[in-house]
Order: structure tokens, then C-alpha cells, then sequence
């Protein structure tokens, strides 16, 4: 039988892991978490390798822990940040932790008999603890020296802004956090992204010392595109996991749209697929990768995890409206509807007559500016109603239409926008 272990290294998600995981996974009920900032009331997709993780531990058997920061949220981790964060009030953390716990309940399973999933929120002691208490319980086992060869500490001491008192305690607070989930909930396991493996030994190093008891680390690599991007950095900004901030169909277009490069890793990272059915995705991507079946499933797969099967299932019926080529299909009574599921602006006819097609391209969010939208025209990568256009003065009028009633604007072949076009 396949353990957790396992599942990791083939689908590409071990980066280091401290001696003896291996064997705890395989052999022992594991309790594990990852801890999330509360730095807005939405994850992000981001942090979706890191719930996705927590939510594999579960499927195998072992607990589940999402530590949401309440307390070190208020601190600020200077792991992978170049600048001090934007320190938040505890109100607008609150508000935060409702939006993210929301949000973690569609990926685990907080009733499960034996293994139920808990979220936590280090406020919890954090809060209440006094400063004299925390340096004799937790600063006086750390060196400065310590402290300062990891490497989230070491890459802001190196940078112009150097780094605050504040964030360099956080590597403190954080061992703090596995040191109390150790004793309150027999958690031998901390889990996150490879940036955080100073901190998590910290931690391990913190509970050796205290406990004289052996904890465990684990950590999964830092996704970047095959453009050498960070993951989940979009020219349209941050994709989210609230519908309300990325609509389920933008959301949708974000994974269809992956470099035919990421969609594999992808499928491994982001989805249960077995390895059976992502080696079948692998070969018919191989002999008709025109066809993009590998990253409709992964769209598909991802957006009904995150928003569930009805919504998934509108936004690959618009994706069909504006990308199969019969656009007609989206007007009328019945068109309506699906068009609604997708990217649109509403305008009168004299709204619409008021602007060239640069500058809806830029109303519309498929261009920058006016001259980024000229340039776009100009290289031939500018679609109207699927056909490219040229002229970079031309204005809308009624005629322009489909069926008396929309627009579709097309920056290359992957992002529309429907104009719908009202009465007078």
C-alpha cells in the first residue's frame, strides 16, 4: 500500500524532510500541520499546494492541523519578503481567519472519525503569553548567530531595508507555535513550502531541547512557472480562492490558460488524479497537444475542488461559448445564461459608440493602456467577434454585433471579454 511518503515523491512534492518522516508516515497515526498568515479574509491559489498537502495527510489516514496565524499575523514572517508586511489590527484578523476557515472546510474533513481535521488560531497563546515568559521559555535556547544563518534572515539583513526586531522574532514565534501544538496536541509534524525549513527546524530544534522528544519537518518546493514566474503571479493580479474576488470563470481561464509546460506538474500538485490517469492525460497530450485536454481536466479539476461541480461545469460551458467558434450560441434566451458565466461589461448603444476598440481594450482589462492596446493591434493579437482586427481607430456601432446583443473582444486566443450591448 502506497503511503503519504510515496504519494509525494512521484508527484514531484518532496523537497527536504527531516530524518526519519519516512517512517512515521508509514508506520504511525501522525498529527501534522501548516500554518497560513491571516493576511486577508481569502487564501489564494498560492496557498493552495499547502491546503492540498493538509488535505492529503487526511486522505492517508493521518490528522490534520491549519494553524491560522492570529498571533504571528500580527508579526509578520519575513520568509520569501524583501519588505516589512503591512502589520494588521486584530479586527481585521478576525475577519480574516471567518474568510479562510470557510475556505479550508471544503478541503477537510473536520468530522472524521479518528482523524478530523482542526484549525487553530495561535492567538490562542500567543496573546496571552508575557514577554519576560517568552525570552526565558523560547529566546534563551536560540543564539543570534543561530537566528542568523537561516535564510529568510540572512537575504532581508542583506537587502536595503535590512530587517525589523519585529520579523526577526518571528523564527522565535514560530517555534513557539510547533513547541504548543507538540504539547497540546501531540503534533510531531510541521509541513510547508521549502522557504519555511529554517523556521520548522527551529521548531524541532526548540522541542529536542524542552522535551527532550523528536519532532518531525517536511517540506514541498516553491512552485514557478516554466517562465520562471512565481506561481499565482498574473498580469491581472492575484487569483483567489473567493469567488467574490476571482469570479469562478476567471478563475477556470487561470488554470486552462497554464503553459502546456506547467499543466503535468500541475495535475500532480493541484488534483487527486491517480498516476494512472495523469500518464493517460501525459500521452494524449503528447499525440494532440492542439487539443488541450490535459489542462481542460486540470481546469475542471481544480475549480470544482475550490467551487465546487456547478460552478465548474458554468464556467467550462461559457469557456465553450467564447472559445469552440460559434459565438451565436451565446445570444438569445437561452445564450444569455451562459454568457452570463463569463467575463462581460454592459453598455448602451451610445456608451458603445463612444470609444475606439483600443480603449475598450483597456475598459475591458484586455490591454494596460492605450498604447499597450495599439501594440497588441498592431502585432495581429487582437480578436473581434474571432476575427483579428486592424484597424486601431475603429468605433463600435450596432452593427458590429452578434444577434443585436454582444461583442466578444479577444486578446490572443485565450482571453475574451463580452461587450453586451443594451437599448438606447
Amino acid at each position: 500500500m502506497t503511503t503519504l511518503y510515496e504519494e509525494l515523491s512521484w508527484r514531484g512534492l518532496l523537497y527536504d524532510a527531516t530524518e526519519g518522516v519516512q517512517e512515521a508516515l508509514a508506520n504511525e497515526h501522525v498529527t501534522a500541520y501548516i500554518g497560513f498568515d491571516p493576511t486577508a479574509s481569502s487564501l489564494h491559489v498560492g496557498s493552495l499546494l499547502q491546503v492540498m498537502l493538509l488535505a492529503r495527510l487526511q486522505r492517508f489516514g493521518h490528522a490534520p492541523i491549519a494553524v491560522i496565524g492570529g498571533g504571528t499575523g500580527m508579526v509578520g514572517d519575513p520568509s520569501g519578503k524583501s519588505q516589512e508586511r503591512v502589520l494588521l489590527g486584530a479586527e481585521q484578523i478576525e475577519t480574516n481567519l471567518a474568510g479562510i476557515r470557510g475556505q479550508l472546510s471544503r478541503f477537510l474533513d473536520f468530522s472524521a472519525a479518528g482523524n478530523a481535521a482542526r484549525i487553530v488560531n495561535n492567538a490562542d497563546w500567543l496573546a496571552s503569553i508575557d514577554l519576560l515568559s517568552f525570552l526565558r521559555d523560547a529566546g534563551k535556547h536560540f543564539t543570534v548567530n543561530y537566528m542568523l544563518q537561516k535564510e529568510a534572515v540572512s537575504r532581508r539583513l542583506e537587502s536595503e531595508d535590512g530587517i525589523s526586531f519585529t520579523e526577526f522574532s518571528y523564527l522565535l514565534l514560530q517555534a513557539y507555535d510547533y513547541l504548543q501544538l507538540f504539547d497540546r496536541c501531540g503534533c510531531t509534524l510541521q509541513m510547508g513550502g521549502s522557504d519555511q525549513w529554517g523556521n520548522i527546524t527551529a521548531g524541532i530544534d526548540l522541542i529536542r531541547k524542552l522535551r527532550a522528544k523528536k519532532a518531525h519537518g517536511l517540506v514541498v518546493p516553491l512552485v514557478m512557472t516554466a517562465t520562471g514566474v512565481k506561481f499565482g503571479k498574473t498580469e491581472a493580479g492575484t487569483i483567489w480562492l473567493d469567488p467574490a474576488r476571482t469570479p469562478p470563470f476567471a478563475f477556470y481561464q487561470f488554470w486552462l490558460n497554464a503553459d502546456d509546460r506547467d499543466v503535468l506538474n500541475y495535475l500532480k500538485y493541484f488534483t487527486f488524479l491517480e498516476r494512472e490517469a495523469i500518464a493517460a492525460l501525459e500521452r494524449a497530450h503528447l499525440a494532440a497537444p492542439e487539443k488541450r485536454e490535459a489542462a481542460r481536466v486540470l481546469a475542471r479539476s481544480v475549480t470544482t475542488l475550490v467551487h465546487g461541480s456547478e460552478e465548474a461545469a458554468k464556467a467550462e460551458r461559457g469557456a465553450a461559448s467564447l472559445f469552440a467558434g460559434d459565438l451565436s450560441a451565446m445570444v438569445g434566451p437561452e445564450g444569455l445564461s451562459v454568457g452570463n458565466d463569463v467575463p462581460s461589461t454592459s453598455v448602451t448603444v451610445g456608451e458603445l459608440q463612444q470609444h475606439t476598440l483600443p480603449q475598450w481594450l483597456v475598459k475591458t482589462g484586455l490591454a494596460r493602456s492605450n498604447s499597450d492596446a495599439t501594440r497588441l493591434i498592431r502585432g495581429g493579437g487582437v480578436y473581434v467577434n474571432n476575427e483579428r482586427a486592424t484597424d486601431e481607430k475603429k468605433r463600435f456601432s450596432r452593427d458590429d454585433t452578434i444577434g443585436g446583443e454582444i461583442i466578444v473582444l479577444g486578446k490572443g486566443q485565450r482571453q475574451k471579454h463580452v461587450i453586451r450591448v443594451g437599448a438606447e
